[in-house]
Parts: structure tokens; C-alpha cells; sequence
């Protein structure tokens, strides 16, 4: 009994799918980006859900998320400024370790050049990436302090789950072919989208970079105001 469906080979559904430009989407698997099980270094929660910062440079977020390619995952590592949630760094390879988080941040680290007398936080899960020699000793010799993440709670690192929320949803459909198109679509996101043109309710309604823009102005006229 054939409930009134017709068999046909695997070779025709192929070739009609080809013709009408159909792809099947397989079924993927979670991908753990946090191995919690090693025995490196792990640090204080230095933030204990208080997201709340005076100024740009002061609580940076950091986490990896993974986007879907037929050629296999692209793992995105990303630094966040809890103060405006701009991204202040990021990277993506087909590795995730160790090297891939320290790339986001020696990005971050060109691109705010942060003065030595900051003190600035960098909070991540406890995976090994982030628990790394490598890391660790990037983030000494910047004088940046080192904060984890409780073992198996995401609440920790809300504000960024929030960021690749918005990631997948607002821009990221389904898979991608290629890697480099994946790529290509993460860059426009986070560049010419996100961090420039996405208006942010908390941040009175504009972008990350107006808003902190605006705090640079106003800490201008504040020095001119007590010369």
C-alpha cells in the first residue's frame, strides 16, 4: 500500500530539483562552542549580570557562535562594549580555538587603543579558547582584567546572546554555500549595519557608533566647561 504516492528514484528527485532551483536543507547538529572540561585557569565573574558601564572601554563581552555552510561550520568569535554595544572586535575561522579568540581581540585591540590607566574588563564563558595561555597573557600585557562566566549559564553573557540573536535573525538565513560568502554577509552585518546604521532602544534610538560619537562630544565639552 502506497497511500496514493508514486515511488521514483533518488536520481529523478535530483534532477527536478536541480531544474527548479531547490535545494533540501539537512539537519545539523549543536555545535558546543564551550568546552568547560580542562584544567587551565579559570577566572572570577567580575561582571555578576551588571551589564551597566559609565563609558565606552570599561566591561567588553566576548563569546563564539557558528554559522551553518555546505563547505562546514564558520565559527565567529565577537568582542562587544557593554556601554554601546558596539563591536568592538571580531574574527571567523574554521577552527575554534584558541588562536580564533585571539584574533577578535587583537582586533579589538587595534581599533580602540586603549590607554594604559584604563581598567578595562573582558568577560567570556570559561571554555578552553578563552581560558588559554595565549589569551590570558594578551589580556595581561594589555592590563585588561579577566572575567568568566559561571560553569552552564548563558545569563551570564546575556547582552551577547542578544547580539547573535539579532545576528541570525535580522540578517542570517539559513545556510550559506560558501564560507566566503558567509563571511562576506557577517562583515556587512556587523560593519555596515550593526555597529553603523541599527538603531538600539536602549541607546535612545541610534547607532552604536552615534551613541558613543555623542558620549565623545560630551566628554569634550566637559573638559572645555572645567578649563
Amino acid at each position: 500500500m502506497n497511500n496514493g504516492l508514486e515511488d521514483c528514484c533518488a536520481e529523478t528527485v535530483r534532477r527536478a530539483m536541480l531544474r527548479l532551483g531547490i535545494r533540501s536543507r539537512r539537519a545539523r547538529k549543536y555545535v558546543v562552542t564551550t568546552d568547560s572540561n580542562h584544567d587551565m585557569s579559570v577566572a572570577e565573574n567580575l561582571i555578576a549580570r551588571d551589564f551597566s558601564a559609565s563609558g565606552p572601554n570599561e566591561k567588553w563581552l566576548a563569546d563564539i557562535t557558528y554559522l551553518a555552510t555546505e563547505e562546514g561550520w564558520l565559527y565567529l568569535a565577537v568582542i562587544l562594549d557593554c556601554y554601546s554595544r558596539y563591536i568592538a572586535g571580531w574574527a571567523m575561522s574554521d577552527q575554534i580555538d584558541a588562536d580564533l579568540v585571539c584574533q577578535a581581540l587583537e582586533t579589538a585591540l587595534m581599533r580602540r587603543r586603549i590607554p594604559s590607566s584604563c581598567s578595562l574588563i573582558h568577560h567570556s564563558d570559561r571554555g578552553s579558547q578563552y581560558a588559554s595561555d595565549k589569551l590570558s597573557q594578551m589580556l595581561a600585557d594589555s592590563g585588561i582584567k579577566i572575567s568568566m562566566s559561571r560553569k552552564g549559564d548563558p545569563w551570564d553573557n546575556a547582552m551577547m546572546e542578544s547580539f547573535f540573536g539579532s545576528l541570525k535573525t535580522e540578517w542570517i538565513d539559513g545556510s550559506f554555500d560558501t564560507r566566503k560568502e558567509a563571511e562576506l554577509e557577517v562583515f556587512k552585518y556587523i560593519e555596515m549595519f550593526y555597529n553603523t546604521v541599527r538603531l538600539h532602544e536602549n541607546l535612545d534610538y541610534v547607532s552604536p557608533l552615534d551613541f558613543e560619537r555623542k558620549f565623545e562630544q560630551e566628554s569634550e565639552n566637559d573638559g572645555d566647561k572645567s578649563a
